[in-house]
């Protein structure tokens, strides 16, 4: 079944669920009608099946199903030993997430800077931040981009650290032929509904080919029990619902086709923007390979912040930008407009403007448009020639 045709005058949202649930909805109906006349919720065959396929697309040998990414950060920091009083090393260009995960566990996230074609973790920034406290280094690929990984745990080795892996917005993504989250440790995964493979709740997945580890997460994620009515330790209720599982399996099914659609659209979008004065594209170094969560270029000119002429000589700013392409049906976000090392949650750390200026330029530079699978290529079309026009307009 495929979605029915959107006419050219209809607002282009981020992210088109419908769209993408009528082209798979009799699939989906049955899954759930299966779980339904099962009558199994929590930690049954469709989790246990999940678990398996999400392994083998991940090249791990386990997987463990835990109710959120957020959560899977938490146990996985968790299961490579970061206790109270340690530190943890975290980019501070992405999500909350991965800062509050290290928070959680009473632990301190020691913020890096970024690399600034990637807006991925820059690898140099690493050693100087290790001290006798450092237990673990978190590496977000961010946007469906992997991270350095191999600079990344050459550093980790030299000082016996371990590397999670925070994969939620790059499920499928290689760096020079090896899946996201089957580099380090551990890795991590978000299945929230906007991502590439998303349920219709939360839910989330820690991967990893460490057998030990895996017990221990297993056990973790239930309570501590390795027996029944026998904890261990303290453990966390996080247990992938068997609906979630369910609707995972039959979308993981279609992820080979969805992911070419992503980069079928950022190729178009690469063609009719190439040439925009004013704005940075999305840059894949050579061996890694781009699923596009999200397509975010880079406006060099914002309120306050860097400012570039287009070729009228005036600046451009992508307050204005993203302001004229919502006025002309045409949604966008910023993702991230504050990072980690300045959000309020971590005044007490000491953070202030001006110590990591990759991340901070980002942060006002960055802008991300429409990129789904469902999109036909007349909206990809639309949205770049609205993007031109807003930035030559500017």
């Amino acid at each position: 079944m495929t979605a029915p045709p959107r006419t050219s005058s209809e607002m282009i949202p981020m992210l088109d669920l419908r769209a993408q649930f009528e082209t798979i909805a009799p699939e989906i109906r049955a899954a759930v009608e299966e779980v339904l006349t099962a009558q199994q919720f929590v930690l049954g065959p469709q989790g246990e099946a999940l678990e398996r396929e999400i392994a083998e697309a991940c090249g791990v040998r386990y997987s463990v199903g835990v109710a959120s990414g957020t959560e899977a950060l938490e146990l996985g920091l968790h299961a490579c030993g970061v206790k109270a009083g340690d530190e943890v090393i975290v980019p501070a260009f992405t999500f909350i997430a991965t800062g509050s995960a290290v928070s959680a566990l009473g632990a301190r996230p020691v913020f890096a800077d970024i690399e600034p074609a990637t807006f991925n973790l820059e690898p140099d920034q690493i050693e100087a931040r290790i001290t006798p406290r450092t237990r673990a280094i978190v590496a977000v690929h961010l946007f469906g981009l992997s991270a350095d990984m191999d600079a990344v745990l050459a550093v980790a080795e030299k000082h016996g650290l371990p590397v999670i892996e925070d994969n939620a917005q790059s499920f499928g993504a290689s760096c020079r032929g090896r899946k996201t989250g089957s580099m380090g440790r551990l890795g991590c995964l978000s299945f929230y509904p906007s991502k590439n493979l998303g349920a219709y709740g939360d839910a989330g997945m820690i991967v990893t080919s460490d057998e030990k580890i895996a017990a221990r997460l297993r056990a973790v994620r239930n309570h501590g029990q390795t027996g029944q009515y026998l904890s261990t330790e303290r453990g966390w209720n996080s247990r992938l619902d068997e609906l979630q599982a369910a609707i995972l399996r039959v979308k993981l099914r279609h992820m080979g086709e969805w992911t070419a659609a992503r980069q079928a659209h950022a190729r178009l979008y690469n063609s009719l923007l190439a040439d925009l004065p004013g704005i940075v594209l999305p840059r894949v170094p050579p061996g890694r390979d781009h699923v596009y969560y999200l397509y975010t270029i880079r406006v060099e000119g914002r309120a306050g912040g860097y400012t570039r002429a287009n070729d009228r000589g005036n600046e451009v700013r992508s307050d204005l930008v993203q302001q004229l392409l919502k006025e002309r049906g045409i949604a966008s976000m910023v993702y991230y407009p504050v990072p980690l090392h300045l959000q309020p949650l971590y005044a007490l750390l000491g953070g202030k403007p001006g110590e990591l200026r990759v991340s901070e330029r980002a942060a006002r530079e960055v802008l991300s448009i429409p990129i789904y699978p469902e999109l036909t290529r007349e909206q990809v079309e639309r949205v770049a020639q609205e993007v031109r026009k807003a930035v030559l307009e500017n």
